[in-house]
């Protein structure tokens, strides 16, 4: 009863906020902003990203999601559905019900995993395929890594809110699919893709130039989270090596240690072979990797890791704007910068910048969240029909691009959400 007493409370604090345009002021003390914040980021959350999705997006004719949904709110039935939009659709309603004990949410997540299970999951050489079609027949049958490791992180938090038995064992059966095939057995870390069998391939999913970018940050990054969150519901030593292996891998091999930015791309022997500062990527690892490290229990660890992401979220500052807002990335090579404003690049900010104000106590870092907050809920958050816009140029002109597809899904914004609910509220 007091927990839904205490979601209502939030619910009218944050309507009333948020009718009344009220902003977060820099003169308050940090505790009543961090908790304004909350308040709008909840309203948000359940008031926008989750109804966006569970009004829009379910396919009532062939089970689980709609695989596209366009910037007109306009929806693709017959698109093919990837597997990362649905394993994030799994992580996202899974969490929000964890959190939140609505059981509309966990409604809404038993869906998806059972579709997953029925249709992703492949029952003859383990893993998941990348797509399928509308009506669930297999698409894209490759075992990428990045898509294999949201899986890891759904099913895992599944688990974590459901107990659902089956859900973690398929978690863990993948979890020894990349220990067995993926990885890099010579020179550590893991590879990208591979056939419907697990036979080693050279496609370039995730913005490879060429088949020497052999090791990429942001596969790495993904399983390092499937990693942290397989690790909470299966405490298991092997994990808990190959999580902690995959921290050092991010201090000793991924990160600069000249610029602390993130190498995106490298050859098999870790060896750069990329020219671009990602700095969406740079914040989101500064946080992933404390959270890693810290559910290690490594004091040690913990204490480099916690230097290393106060680097990386001071060297992410370089992509910073005057109106708040988090630029895309930097061509080292040419000295261009992409002045797009994306929707997750915001959301991982808002969290990163927050994760900073934590470990360090310094408010710049606090400011600059909740600047990217107030931006956030003032170009990207579609107050009118629903959702998050996908992108917003320099000059503040919404993009075109789809408010749901392969890559875009409730994920980012809805977990900057709820880290912000959870830390704000000590759950």
């Amino acid at each position: 009863m007091k927990k839904y007493l205490f979601v209502a409370i939030i619910i009218l604090i944050s309507s009333t906020l948020y009718s009344t345009g009220c902003e977060i002021s820099e003169k308050v003390d940090p505790k009543l902003r961090m908790n304004q914040l909350k308040n709008e980021v909840f309203i948000n959350l359940t008031k926008n990203i989750l109804p966006y999705w569970s009004t829009r997006m379910i396919d009532t004719k062939n089970g689980g999601f709609y695989g596209r949904i366009n910037a007109d709110n306009q929806v693709f039935p017959d698109e093919d559905k990837g597997g990362i939009l649905n394993a994030r659709i799994l992580w996202t309603y899974s969490s929000a019900y964890r959190i939140l004990k609505d059981t509309a949410y966990l409604r809404l997540a038993t869906r998806s995993k059972d579709y997953i299970m029925a249709h992703f999951i492949d029952k003859e050489y383990g893993g998941a395929y990348r797509s399928v079609k509308s009506n669930g027949e297999p698409s894209d049958t490759r075992k990428q890594t990045y898509t294999q490791s949201f899986f890891i992180y759904g099913l895992a938090e599944y688990y974590r809110a459901t107990g659902d038995k089956d859900a973690l064992k398929t978690a863990m059966e993948i979890f020894e699919l990349f220990e067995k095939y993926a990885l890099d057995k010579k020179s550590d870390g893991y590879f990208e893709v591979f056939t419907h069998d697990w036979h080693r391939s050279q496609d370039l999913l995730i913005g490879e130039s060429t088949v020497n970018d052999e090791k990429t940050m942001n596969t790495h990054l993904h399983i390092m989270e499937a990693y942290t969150n397989l690790y909470r519901v299966w405490p298991d030593r092997r994990v808990a090596d190959r999580l902690k292996d995959l921290v050092e891998i991010f201090l000793d091999k991924i990160t600069d240690p000249k610029t602390s930015h993130l190498i995106c791309f490298m050859d098999q022997n870790w060896n750069r072979t990329s020219k671009t500062d990602s700095y969406g990527h740079d914040i989101e690892s500064s946080w992933l990797l404390v959270e890693a490290a810290g559910l290690l229990g490594d004091s040690a660890l913990l204490a480099r890791v916690k230097e290393t992401s106060t680097k990386i979220a001071n060297a992410a500052t370089e992509g910073l704007q005057a109106d708040g807002s988090l630029i895309y990335e930097k061509d080292l090579s040419t000295g261009r910068m992409n002045s797009e404003r994306s929707w997750w690049v915001q959301a991982e900010t808002i969290v990163g910048y927050l994760n900073a104000f934590e470990m360090t106590g310094n408010e710049k870092y606090l400011d600059i969240s909740i600047n990217c907050w107030k931006y956030t809920k003032n170009h990207f958050v579609d107050n009118k029909t629903g959702g998050w816009f996908s992108s917003v140029s320099e000059s503040g002109v919404v993009g075109r691009g789809d408010k749901g597809g392969f890559w875009v899904c409730p994920y980012h914004n809805g977990r900057m959400c709820i880290e912000i609910i959870e830390r704000v509220s000590g759950l």
